[in-house]
């Protein structure tokens, strides 16, 4: 039922496919862009996924040229992220578009097509993780403070308050600039521990609403622990504003890691990332060659939140309760159709006039 109403809309359906086809590049990038072979036989020997395992017989090998009965099973992109071509086959950097690489090279010689593709894995890794982050605080949280009440929805409100006060980039600049050395597992923490505020919000919110409703009373009446009402009963039905604004975290989160990977606070080099490729492109911004490096790590990001924000929006009309039937029709007469349904009382020894207007029939 909620599916159906998700992809009734156009829109849904274009975000969940783009969605989808990002999460596949991730998944394959290895397999769509790389400089190693996928299977490899040389010497008479048989190298399986060498493109995802470092085996240590094929350090330092050229796996270009092949010797006698040597062969090997190519990704449709023979370009790694991080190869960088020798010296003398280098030229005026950073290199534009041509028949070796499509879209050009930023400015160590490394390739923009393959670090675009792979990327894609490292943002939306650091959205997804810490969106998980995120909800996992935020509906713990949330869930406890509407729930309990007392002191336990005091410290978390005011929590919230103060977290929220903030403006995020700059906490998450001064965050990270504490830190020795920012590193993918830094970033993902760092965004996930500072925008659990606006989860807990949204599901104590929820959860004030859900523990007046009849059955957490009746679970209360019938003596069952507070733990296990809070687990089977309030838990369950405050889901829905937490999935919402995971789907909108996401493409948040992308965001925020590629603006903090701009400024050198994000993915460290040499990361493949659209951030840092970006900040190559910004470097020699009025090269002609440097401008695919901005315009397209921005175009891919662009298409990435655009894709979780069209998600969230279908996610939270799906949910939405009125849409499911749990709001009469009647309930939204409007104001000419209540006044000829409940004509205004007329000062005695005058009869009330009859309505000028048809009641309209309810459908």
């Amino acid at each position: 039922m909620i599916l159906e109403r998700f992809l009734a809309r156009r829109r849904n359906f274009f975000g969940l496919a783009l969605a989808v086809g990002l999460a596949l590049i991730a998944l394959f990038a290895d397999f769509i862009a790389n400089d190693r072979p996928i299977f490899l036989r040389r010497a008479g020997k048989l190298y399986l996924l060498s493109n995802v395992i470092e085996y240590s017989g094929l350090r330092g090998a050229d796996l270009t040229r092949p010797g006698p009965g040597d062969w090997a099973l190519w990704p449709p992109y023979r370009q790694g992220p991080y190869r960088i071509p020798p010296l003398a086959e280098l030229g005026p950097l950073p290199e534009p578009p041509g028949p070796a690489h499509p879209l050009g090279t930023d400015n160590a010689g490394r390739d923009t097509l393959a670090r675009l593709v792979h990327g894609t894995r490292l943002s939306l890794g650091v959205g997804v993780a810490a969106v998980l982050l995120q909800v996992l605080i935020g509906l713990s949280l949330g869930v406890l403070a509407g729930y309990l009440g007392g002191w336990v929805d005091f410290a978390v409100t005011r929590a919230t308050e103060v977290l929220l006060s903030f403006p995020l980039l700059l906490l998450l600049l001064a965050v990270q600039g504490v830190l020795e050395r920012t590193t993918l597992f830094s970033t993902m923490a760092v965004i996930g521990l500072t925008r659990w505020a606006d989860t807990a919000r949204l599901v104590r919110a929820e959860a004030l609403r859900v523990r007046e409703l009849p059955f957490v009373e009746a679970s209360r009446a019938s003596g069952s622990p507070r733990f296990r009402t809070l687990v089977r009963h309030l838990l369950p039905n405050c889901l829905a504003p937490a999935l919402v604004a995971a789907t909108f975290g996401v493409g948040s989160a992308i965001l925020l890691e590629s603006a903090l990977s701009f400024l050198g606070f994000g993915a460290p080099e040499p990361t493949a990332s659209w951030g840092l490729l970006m900040a190559d492109g910004f470097q020699d911004i009025l090269d002609p060659a440097a401008r695919p490096l901005v315009l397209l790590p921005g175009l891919a990001i662009f298409l990435a939140v655009a894709a979780f924000n069209l998600l969230g929006d279908g996610l939270r009309e799906a949910l939405d309760p009125r849409a499911q039937g749990a709001v009469d029709p009647s309930a939204f007469i409007t104001s000419d159709q209540k006044r000829a349904l409940s004509p205004a009382p007329m000062p005695e020894g005058r009869d009330p006039e009859p309505p000028k207007k048809s009641v309209p029939e309810l459908k």
